[in-house]
């Protein structure tokens, strides 16, 4: 079994890595080995390493940046995915992607089903929903997980900024209008794996499992709550910030404007994925803990 992984040094891709490697011969390339903006050079990579299963975690992430730079967004969220689900098509490979909450738009009550009706309100949104219609409309074998509020021990991300600006701010003002569930990259990179397995080497069940899942924690919370949340548990264990929990405010989404709307509600349902594959999400406070911990390993 040839995996091909793309995006290796992302958030995710980091995870994945690790949690590929007992299930194949694992290639994995980062955006100099194998750049998405460059479809002549990764049809020679696919060509050459002929995978049985191309797993891609690489994306143009930059929300607000999109807005001017579309063309760039586009070619590597939707172009590059549809060139490599003609790919996978071709040559009978499974493609795993990653797509977003952001397909959404935020406005229904309740957690967002695979079957909701995408209605992405910015021009990242609009890639990723446009990527995902892409792999299906090839015919290919493919597993899309829909994720949201991501974030891992590397990379920029929210936990990682909170625990800096603590350090640095006296005071902070997070938006405490839009809710979700954050969801690390860890857990992603090894629900990934278990259901690519269980897809390859699941002989009794004739389900179909090529489609859309949504993979994110138990639970919901808000950017302010998860704020204070991570100071709260680190203060704990010893840790030092500048800022005391009481001087984190709550503002609205208003009193921080940014260039790319955001869905204020980003939870998603994910019984789908579980009764499929039997995989059990924990509570997202939990599955933080573990990410702390691998920050801050001689304290938690």
């Amino acid at each position: 079994m040839r995996i091909l992984l793309l995006g290796a040094n992302g958030q995710v891709g980091w995870e994945l890595q690790r949690s590929l490697m007992p299930l194949g011969q694992l290639k994995s390339c980062d955006r100099y080995t194998a750049n998405l903006e460059d479809l002549a050079g990764l049809q020679k990579i696919i060509r050459e390493y002929e995978p049985n299963i191309i797993v891609n975690a690489a994306a143009y992430t930059s929300v607000d940046k999109a807005e001017s730079e579309k063309k760039k967004a586009y070619c590597i969220n939707y172009e590059a995915v549809a060139f490599l689900a003609e790919e996978s098509k071709n040559i009978n490979a499974w493609l795993i992607h990653y797509s977003s909450d952001y397909i959404f738009d935020g406005k229904k009550i309740g957690a967002y089903t695979e079957f909701d009706e995408p209605n992405p309100l910015s021009v990242y949104g609009m890639s990723k929903l446009k990527g995902e219609k892409s792999i299906i409309k090839s015919g290919c074998k493919y597993m899309i997980f829909r994720t949201s509020w991501v974030y891992s021990t590397r990379g920029n991300n929210f936990v990682r900024t909170m625990i800096r600006l603590g350090k640095e701010q006296s005071n902070m003002r997070i938006v405490s209008d839009q809710i979700g569930a954050p969801t690390s990259a860890e857990l992603i990179a090894d629900i990934s794996a278990i259901c690519l397995r269980n897809a390859l080497y699941d002989k009794c069940s004739k389900k179909n499992k090529s489609g859309i899942y949504h993979l994110s924690p138990k639970g919901k919370t808000s950017w302010y709550c998860l704020a204070k949340h991570i100071i709260e548990e680190l203060t704990k264990v010893g840790d030092t910030f500048c800022v005391n929990l009481e001087d984190i405010y709550p503002i609205n989404t208003a009193e921080y404007p940014v260039l790319a709307k955001r869905p204020h509600n980003s939870l998603l349902e994910t019984q789908k994925i579980q009764s499929m594959f039997n995989v059990y999400l924990p509570h997202w406070k939990i599955v933080l803990s573990k990410t702390l911990q691998d920050i801050y390993p001689h304290k938690i």
